[in-house]
């Protein structure tokens, strides 16, 4: 008889009685059980965490800054609350600890009472960091406590988005402020600078006029020294003709009547003496028309450059809004033009004092000059004429008198009119240079200002001033600029659908094992008839793949229509699930036909060894040595990797790998079955009396 035909007469042995109906369907149910139950139980569990009671403890005071009240943990409170994250209650501390402690609540949340002050210090002199206080009690449940740790540091990085966006959003502030004052400063330069530049417009003009004024100093210095010297020599002359006169008068007045004689003698020695004094007269009238004429001169042109510089000064020095560096340079300037004015003054006023005195000299030299050119003329003839000779040489000595009166006078006032024209050139020069060196400075100083300017402007242009949507938008990205561009390549929407590639082999072995608690592995009837021992194998394995192939069936209708359970490629992980049944069909029945009663323990120990080190929950890398050395020797490795391609989706190479496992695992158990049944098809005492039934 064939292997089909004697696995379908050990399937109809369960459709004979009522017991054995039940068991086949129990056989049927027990993996869509086993794996639907474990399946729905952990189908999702974060998406039910609104159900998990938290307590939550505000006890944050609040703070005020710049005039404001921030109440940080006010705000925390509201935004917990609108969100699913758990099922918040409210609470004082003591009660918050109270329900940790005996498991009313999972876990607390606390806002201390300086939360919002240590929030706002990061704009004050002491910045200090907010923290929030966490509460759990593994004995409670470990999972919500490690659950919490993720939810709690996203409230965490929140609250610390939120504060770092309030003190960027002051420094932004301050940039505007900043960007403001800078502005104004950059105008305040600008005017500067074109203040600047009319004073420097002003100094050249006062230079170049304090240097027709050193010229026109140095002219009348000049002048006056000549003059003095003039003066010098004048009234030394006059001293020695009002002398000579005196002398010649006394003589003819007391030896008139032996005068005759000394004319007839000396008539040409009196004719040279009154053409000395004559010619002597002439000169000190021309050198007075000088004098008179240059002093009021010389006292407007330093008179008005002193008040041009005093001007000057006052408006650049006194009344200016920013201290000018040349204010130094330009009062020395001003207090010698004052200096300079004063002397030209007094230099004049000399002149001045002796105006009508030497009106009146002028008239006496005119006078003079006539009589002595007179007396020259008439000199050789005196002695015709003695008494008019006598009257004109008394006239002659009191005239010589007056002009040596007269000479001296101006000699004195022309010395001293030298010594301060000599002062002014000196100061009107000293003035001259200060009027370069102020142009000059003016001039450095305005291109100074100008770069100040464009600096301010260039450093205005440069520091940003954001208004309120640019700061909302810069502040965003500052206070969390890094992103987690996360892509899942291939997402299962929940965490059963990422659990099913580890319980739905599960349950599949589990079904083979509960299996072979009812049909026996190897064929009775074909081990009675003699048949051959691969016969036997097939005739003890088909039976229960065909129970596989049911119970495959009824799991995977049950886990899509009733749990929701989404597959990429629902053909093919039907189809690769009814190899892993046949697969651990194999298996199962080479471990029960090799070892009997025993087989059964190993069965399970087997299936611990797989559940441990296949990967389904954390990677297998995280776990100790053994079991990773184990791992690529077990087929349950191989089938979840295969499912979770098939269930999400990915590339399909670990499904053909799986595969092949899997065939060969088959193939191998089904050897190592028929050679089971080899030494099954004698009887010894053993099988008869075995040690251990089960």
């Amino acid at each position: 008889m064939r292997s089909p035909k004697l696995a379908a007469l050990e399937l109809r042995r369960f459709g004979r009685g009522k017991l054995p109906r039940a068991a086949l369907v129990a056989l049927l149910l027990l993996p869509l059980l086993y794996g639907a139950l474990y399946l729905w139980s952990f189908w999702d569990p974060y998406g039910r965490l609104d159900r998990i009671p938290v307590a939550l403890v505000n006890s944050d005071q609040g703070a005020t800054v710049a005039g404001q009240k921030v109440t940080v943990g006010d705000d925390l409170v509201k935004g917990l609350r609108k969100s699913d994250t758990f099922d918040w209650h409210e609470v004082s501390a003591a009660e918050a600890k109270k329900g940790v402690e005996n498991g009313t609540f999972y876990l607390s949340l606390t806002m201390p009472s300086d939360f919002s002050e240590r929030i706002s210090s990061s704009s004050g002199d002491s910045p200090e960091t907010g923290a929030l206080q966490v509460r759990t009690n593994d004995a409670n449940n470990y999972i919500v406590g490690q659950i919490s740790k993720t939810v709690f540091n996203e409230v965490r990085s929140a609250a610390s988005a939120k504060a770092s966006r309030s003190f960027l959003d002051k420094i932004f502030i301050s940039f505007s402020d900043i960007h403001g004052k800078t502005v104004q400063a950059a105008k305040g330069a600008d005017s500067l600078t074109n203040g600047i530049g009319k004073a420097e417009k002003g100094s050249k003009s006062l230079a170049d006029g304090l240097k027709k004024a050193k010229k026109g100093s140095g002219d009348l210095s000049g002048g006056l020294t000549r003059l003095h010297d003039g003066a010098g020599s004048l009234q030394s002359v006059a001293q020695q003709v009002s002398d000579g006169t005196a002398a010649l008068a006394k003589q003819v007045d007391g030896t008139a009547d032996t005068v005759r004689p000394y004319l007839q003698k000396n008539g040409q020695k009196i004719a040279d003496t009154a053409t000395l004094v004559a010619d002597s007269a002439k000169v000190m009238n021309e050198h007075l028309d000088t004098i008179v004429t240059t002093a009021p001169v010389v006292q407007s042109g330093t008179s008005a450059a002193s008040e041009a510089l005093n001007a000057l000064y006052e408006k650049r020095c006194e009344k200016a809004l920013l201290p000018d560096p040349a204010c130094d340079d330009l009062k020395k300037a001003k207090d010698s033009a004052a200096d300079a004015a004063r002397l030209a003054k007094d230099v004049n006023t000399v002149v001045q004092d002796y105006h009508d005195d030497t009106t009146s000299m002028k008239k006496d030299l005119t006078t003079l000059q006539e009589q002595a050119t007179a007396l020259a003329k008439s000199a050789p003839n005196l002695s015709g004429d003695l008494d008019d000779a006598v009257a004109k040489i008394d006239l002659l000595n009191k005239g010589a008198g007056a002009v040596a009166k007269g000479a001296a006078q101006i000699n004195t006032g022309l010395g001293t009119a030298y010594t301060g024209a000599a002062a002014l050139d000196t100061g009107v020069g000293q003035l001259h240079s200060g009027a370069i060196d102020l142009n000059g400075g003016m001039y450095k100083l305005g291109d100074g200002s100008g770069k100040l300017a464009d600096g301010l402007h260039s450093g205005a242009g440069k520091i940003p001033d954001y208004d309120k949507a640019q700061r909302d938008l810069r502040t965003q990205v500052m206070s969390d600029p890094v992103q987690l561009a996360s892509r899942d390549l291939h997402k299962a929407p929940n965490y059963g659908t990422g659990f099913a590639p580890y319980f739905i082999p599960l349950s599949l072995w589990v079904g083979a094992m509960v299996a072979y608690m009812l049909i026996p592995p190897l064929n009775r009837r074909a081990l009675a008839a003699g048949a051959s021992a691969p016969r036997a194998a097939l005739a003890g394995w088909l039976p229960v793949v065909a129970v596989g192939v049911l119970q495959t069936s009824a799991l995977m209708a049950v886990l899509h229509w009733a749990i929701g359970l989404q597959m990429a490629r629902a053909a093919g992980t039907i189809g690769f699930l009814f190899l892993v049944a046949a697969c651990f069909g194999a298996t199962v029945q080479w471990l029960n036909a090799r070892f009997g009663a025993a087989g059964r323990i190993l069965v399970l120990a087997l299936l611990m060894l797989q559940l441990t080190s296949a990967g389904g929950t954390y990677p297998v890398q995280t776990s100790p040595g053994f079991f990773n050395a184990i791992h690529p020797y077990l087929p349950m490795s191989y089938v979840i990797g295969a499912l979770r391609r098939l269930i999400t989706g990915g590339g399909l190479g670990p499904v053909w790998q799986a595969c092949a496992v899997l065939a060969a695992f088959t193939v191998g158990a089904l050897v190592l079955t028929a050679v089971s049944a080899r030494g099954k098809q004698v009887w010894t005492i053993d099988r008869l009396h075995p040690e251990l039934s089960l």
